[in-house]
């Protein structure tokens, strides 16, 4: 391939793309004067790596040849059947770090190397059905259910390649650096200069970059054999949700096993739902907003449990379901509202609360704070609703209510 040198400020901001996009992983999302809160989420399509390599292959994409194996049997009869000089026995999970990852086994590393298929069978034994803890995960870690079972090949040269969508190009960018199977971060940090724009199409992935809706295809090495075989050894590939009415195929595959209960929930019902550490719960819509209400509970001294982004075309049914969601949560001690009516009707929001308070007899305070259209119809709702809603002016006083009425309890 040919190179040409890529503008540091492009490539960092690529790359920032790119971590952004790797959604399994844990992330600090949301900064306070005493402390950071802790969030988990769950906003974009992840596949697991053996999915994404399914994926490659059948584009045409050059993988190494695996098995995929659920139990310690299964992982050694993919062993035998690879007839490979070399085995390489990879966990599932959706996190990065997995080689120096601990499982509560005892196991270290979710990667490991042998030429033995019996030495497959026994790591598989230590693998499945244990959970494993990365730079990435949950301090009590993902629970592995699956294990890839793939040749090992060697590698005469690493380089690393992705192509993703870039706001700043407005479209995707291909990005390639020489320095393949390591953290492209640091790389982009320590030596800018081995960062570079590819100038030639890898035509496979870029087909398969447009056939999916990807917003990211890295491979991570794509390396070349002794042999002068170019290979695809690790993979990850993320979706635009917004395609899921014409990816089926590729969303079906969805494991939701290691998300949040509540955020599945929260999607099943157009909901974008996000657990914080706290317990205040923020009801919203639009992500400014959900920020700017969390900045303001922090600022007088409470903590979010969540934020819960309504979006626009919002329905009675939504409220309702956002409510039982938001109550379903043992932590949340109170509940803010705080919506701006654009093209959200307000009204409905009132109705939708209502009919939420009285049905699921709502325990904890609730303070609301509406404006925008239909407010003045949507006020009259909650008014003589009879319920014990508590009004709010602007978001300040509704922050400052909402961390009083915990107060008082």
């Amino acid at each position: 391939m040919t190179y040409f040198r890529f503008n540091m400020a492009a490539s960092m901001a690529c790359q920032a793309a790119v971590r952004g996009l790797r959604a399994a992983s844990t992330k600090q999302l949301l900064g306070s004067r005493n402390q950071l809160a802790r969030v988990s989420p769950r906003r974009w399509l992840n596949l697991q790596e053996y999915q994404s390599k399914k994926l490659m292959q059948d584009s045409g994409v050059t993988v190494q040849r695996f098995f995929v194996a659920d139990t310690a049997s299964e992982a050694l009869e993919a062993a035998k059947r690879l007839k490979a000089k070399e085995i390489v026995l990879k966990a599932q999970i959706l996190a990065g770090g997995r080689g120096k990852g601990v499982f509560d086994s005892g196991l270290k590393g979710g990667v490991h190397l042998t030429k033995d298929p019996a030495v497959v069978g026994e790591l598989a034994g230590k693998m499945l059905g244990f959970s494993l803890t990365t730079k990435q995960t949950p301090k009590e870690g993902v629970k592995v259910k699956t294990v890839m079972v793939a040749e090992a090949l060697d590698i005469s040269r690493e380089t690393y390649f992705a192509i993703l969508m870039d706001r700043s190009f407005n479209g995707p960018v291909m990005v390639g650096s020489p320095q393949g199977g390591v953290d492209i971060e640091e790389v982009a940090a320590a030596t800018p200069e081995l960062i570079f724009k590819a100038a030639n199409q890898i035509k496979r992935l870029y087909d398969l970059f447009l056939k999916v809706d990807a917003t990211q295809v890295e491979v991570n090495p794509l390396g070349e054999t002794p042999e002068g075989q170019v290979v695809c050894f690790d993979a990850k590939i993320n979706f635009d949700d917004n395609a899921e009415f014409r990816q089926k195929a590729v969303f079906a595959m969805d494991d939701t096993a290691e998300s949040d209960p509540l955020e599945t929930e929260a999607a099943r019902h157009d909901l974008k739902y996000i657990g914080l550490d706290g317990n205040i719960a923020c009801f919203v819509n639009g992500a400014g907003l959900a920020m700017a209400t969390c900045d303001i509970i922090d600022l007088h001294g409470g903590k979010p449990a969540n934020f819960l982004d309504l979006g626009g075309g919002v329905k009675e049914n939504q409220v309702y379901a956002a409510f039982k969601l938001l109550t379903a949560d043992p932590k949340v001690e109170a509940i803010l509202v705080n919506i701006f009516g654009g093209i959200v009707n307000c009204a409905i929001i009132a109705n939708g609360i209502t009919k939420a308070c009285r049905e699921l007899e709502l325990k904890v305070p609730l303070v609301v704070r509406l404006e925008g259209t239909n407010v003045q119809e949507a006020k009259r709702i909650l008014s003589e609703s009879g319920l014990p809603i508590t009004s709010a002016t602007d978001l300040d006083d509704a922050a400052k209510k909402a961390v009083a009425a915990i107060a008082k309890n």
